[in-house]
């Protein structure tokens, strides 16, 4: 069931840039999410075991927002708004609801630059209207020389395994799909990347899957491909953790100790594997003639 609700606010200031996704904004339309991933950080707060059946649409956002980015924009606070930071922004309700369309809509209007991450084809049917925004965007003064645009579009990607996609994404498009729409967003001229975010420990964080996920972004024409770890969340029935630990009962069981090993009772791996992930990442990237961040 698809619930509403009124906010009194919808644009989210970071206390600082987001070292690699560029914004320095964020905005929701929903919050839930249809791709239901079991990994999702979301996970572990207050919208409980089926983030579907917990979706809520903001629907007084649209005049909040104009509100807010007018303020913004009158003090020259310009900065990438990202949409969808905590939910898809084009979940399946989008293609009724249309809340994400009409905040784009108002970031062109106050001539906002805008990072969108996906794991869903709708966004096909906005590519006019982002072409639009990335023309006419004020960039931030600092990054006007070292972007082409306004508008950064990336497609998020775990596993290139549908198998495995299907179990823990069931919502969202299959990993080729994703790779198909990227293709064809560079094609339309957007600077466009692949967040690898998270990977999987020991699925798809070794060599030979990291390998697969990095060779198909270069060749669907990605500028770039952030790579990044699993994060897993508490101990209650709807929590990441426990999901994803359920997950790999079905999937692996041999891999529960290796995961109670090496995340023990936080919820990130250890520096040391981070640390290991980004010198794989970066040798694969270099292999494959693709940056592994959005700025050159």
């Amino acid at each position: 069931m698809l619930r509403q609700k009124q906010v009194k606010s919808v644009l989210n200031k970071h206390k600082k840039r987001d070292a690699w996704f560029l914004d320095d904004y964020s905005v929701n339309p929903y919050e839930g999410c249809s791709c239901n991933c079991l990994y999702c950080y979301i996970r572990g707060s207050k919208y409980g075991e089926n983030m579907e059946e917990g979706l809520t649409v903001k629907v007084n956002s649209l005049e909040v927002l104009d509100k807010q980015l007018a303020a913004r924009a009158r003090k020259n606070q310009y900065g990438f708004v990202a949409v969808g930071s905590g939910t898809d922004a084009y979940i399946r309700h989008e293609e009724n609801l249309r809340m994400t369309e009409g905040m784009l809509r108002l970031l062109l209007k106050h001539r906002f630059p805008v990072f969108i991450s996906t794991k869903c084809t709708l966004i096909k049917r906005d590519v006019d209207l982002l072409k639009e925004i990335d023309k006419a965007a004020i960039l931030p003064a600092d990054l006007s020389t070292l972007l082409p645009g306004g508008v950064i579009l990336s497609v998020s990607v775990s596993t290139v395994d549908e198998n495995i996609s299907n179990m823990l994404e069931p919502g969202a498009a299959v990993p080729q799909e994703r790779f198909d729409l990227l293709k064809e967003l560079k094609e339309e001229g957007f600077l466009t990347g692949v967040n690898a975010i998270p990977l999987l420990p020991y699925i798809s964080d070794t060599e030979e899957e990291m390998d697969k996920i990095i060779a198909a972004a270069s060749q669907s024409g990605a500028d770039y491909i952030l790579a990044g770890g699993l994060t897993l969340f508490g101990r209650e029935p709807a929590d990441s953790k426990t999901l994803f630990y359920k997950f790999l009962e079905r999937y692996d069981a041999s891999l529960l100790p290796r995961y109670e090993q090496l995340y023990g009772g936080n919820f990130y791996a250890p520096i040391s594997y981070q640390d290991e992930l980004k010198e794989k990442s970066g040798r694969l990237c270099r292999k494959h003639r693709i940056r592994n961040s959005i700025l050159k």
